[in-house]
């Protein structure tokens, strides 16, 4: 039994520690940018799991999408006075960056059709993103008679707030909405899912709950940008500020980040409950993984095709090799890896040179997949080449690429990959004039630090892919068609 001075010490050290973590709470509360309309406002019409009963399919889907952004129109109509970047504000009635403005909302679930499809294709994009994220990629698919069908999954292209009350259930359940959909749809040809960062995880699980429910075809092909395999484990510890920020005086503990929201189709603030949610999801999809290995349903899961930049800052690449394709069976799967400028004028700026992470790949004697690796043809030059190892082999071939690093690019990034170099959003050259948006990823701000309300690092990470055609030459492959390089 321990005596009333060690409870009495106990009770004094257990205060001084509520006190320490109330003081550090609040001085982080206090750091941070006020909380806006769209952090705050609740939409009570977004899809949950819980509503996918009965005869609920894609149509209702569409439909609550409809009341969810007339609800949206209805409560956040335009900045409060004083908001930065008025102009520029995603949620400005007049604004340029207004995707409701644009002539079609690529927030919004859709499809592309094809009299007699030649196969069909489902798009899932990524955390705080949206059906545009893999726009580029749907059109290509389209050109070459797929049926697309590109989801907006709940809690995206609305409010930052609509992802910290969304669930992994709630995505699950719109993916398999959107895949019967698709399915229904295509009578012959191949399916393939597309799956983009958090996206790619979801595509994995609804493949998965394919081979092991047998109540949908599986899909023929996997294609993955950036997948969200394993992220930091930082991520696992997200949702613990929920602790202290039901109070009204701790309400943005909640927010990794709070920023103005300039772009149309992507989230700017961060909620920590989003990283949460994909660590739950990544942490299941691994484990799912690593049950099948070995197994009879091995050999039944889909050929994947991944591209992945080794640069990386929000998942980790060992995890898409150890974590998907290392328990992967020799069925024509293949992991693309897009190396590090290592000409660039910038190489010696480096805080560390992911040569480590590639070298432990290439220096196998043989990988059950295809292993490409598009790398500078030497340091010498911005020419590139690409080097390919087969399934099972022990010989790489090499071939020279017409494609060439861009002067002052030193990496790709987790968000580049599937964005052409002319996308009018994120690219970094000009390309087709639309009449809407802002080409963001080509602003190039100079200036004094600590003037802008948009941290600078929002500019300098590179938002677009200059070997995009090498994607999109693989993404014909994928569709049985042909390309020239």
């Amino acid at each position: 039994m321990f005596s009333k001075k060690v409870i009495r010490v106990a009770a004094i050290s257990a205060a001084t520690l509520a006190l320490i973590i109330l003081s550090i709470a609040s001085l982080a509360q206090r750091s941070k940018p006020d909380l806006s309309l769209w952090h705050t406002v609740t939409l009570k019409t977004e899809f949950e799991a819980e509503d996918a009963k009965g005869e609920f399919g894609w149509a209702q889907y569409l439909e609550l999408e409809n009341q969810l952004f007339q609800e949206l129109d209805d409560k956040i109509d335009r900045p409060s006075e004083g908001e930065a970047n008025p102009l520029w504000n995603r949620y400005a009635v007049d604004g340029v960056n207004n995707p409701a403005t644009f002539p079609r909302n690529w927030n919004r679930s859709y499809e592309l059709t094809n009299p007699s499809p030649s196969g069909g294709a489902l798009l899932i994009h990524g955390l705080t993103d949206s059906p545009y994220s893999l726009r580029s990629t749907a059109e290509i698919l389209h050109q070459n008679g797929f049926h697309i069908v590109g989801l907006r999954l709940p809690g995206h292209g609305t409010t930052p707030l609509a992802l910290r009350q969304a669930e992994v259930e709630d995505w699950r359940a719109a993916v398999r909405i959107a895949y019967e959909r698709l399915v229904d749809v295509v009578d012959d040809g191949p399916i393939v899912l597309v799956g983009y960062s958090n996206g790619g995880a979801l595509s994995l699980d609804l493949a998965l709950d394919c081979i092991e429910a047998d109540d949908l075809p599986t899909p023929d092909h996997i294609v993955l940008y950036s997948p969200a395999i394993g992220i930091t484990r930082a991520a696992a510890l997200a949702r613990m500020p929920r602790l202290l920020n039901w109070m009204p005086w701790f309400s943005k503990l909640g927010w990794g980040s709070i920023e103005p929201e300039f772009d149309p189709f992507k989230y700017s603030s961060f909620p920590n409950d989003a990283g949460y949610l994909t660590h739950v999801l990544t942490t299941s999809v691994r484990s799912r993984l690593a049950e099948i290995e070995g197994h009879e349903d091995a050999t039944r899961f889909p050929p994947v095709l991944s591209f992945v930049s080794l640069a990386d800052a929000t998942v980790r690449v060992e995890a898409i090799v150890e974590g998907l394709h290392d328990r992967l069976v020799d069925n024509d799967s293949e992991l693309v890896i897009f190396d590090i400028n290592r000409g660039a004028k910038m190489y010696d700026f480096f805080k560390t040179d992911p040569a480590k992470r590639l070298s432990s790949l290439t220096a196998r004697k043989s990988t059950p997949y295809r292993l490409t690796v598009i790398m500078n043809a030497d340091k010498t030059t911005d020419a590139l080449e690409e080097w390919t190892r087969p399934a099972q082999s022990t010989e790489p071939s090499i071939r020279s690429l017409d494609l060439e690093w861009p002067a002052s690019f030193y990496s790709l990034s987790h968000v580049a990959i599937p964005f052409p170099s002319d996308d009018p959003i994120y690219g970094t050259s000009p390309g087709p004039n639309l009449g809407w948006g802002v080409q963001l990823g080509a602003l190039e701000p100079r200036g004094e630090k600590g003037l802008l309300s948009i941290p600078a690092s929002q500019f300098n990470r590179l938002r677009s892919n200059p070997f995009f055609p090498y994607i999109e030459r693989r993404l014909i492959e994928v569709t049985g068609g042909s390309a020239e390089d």
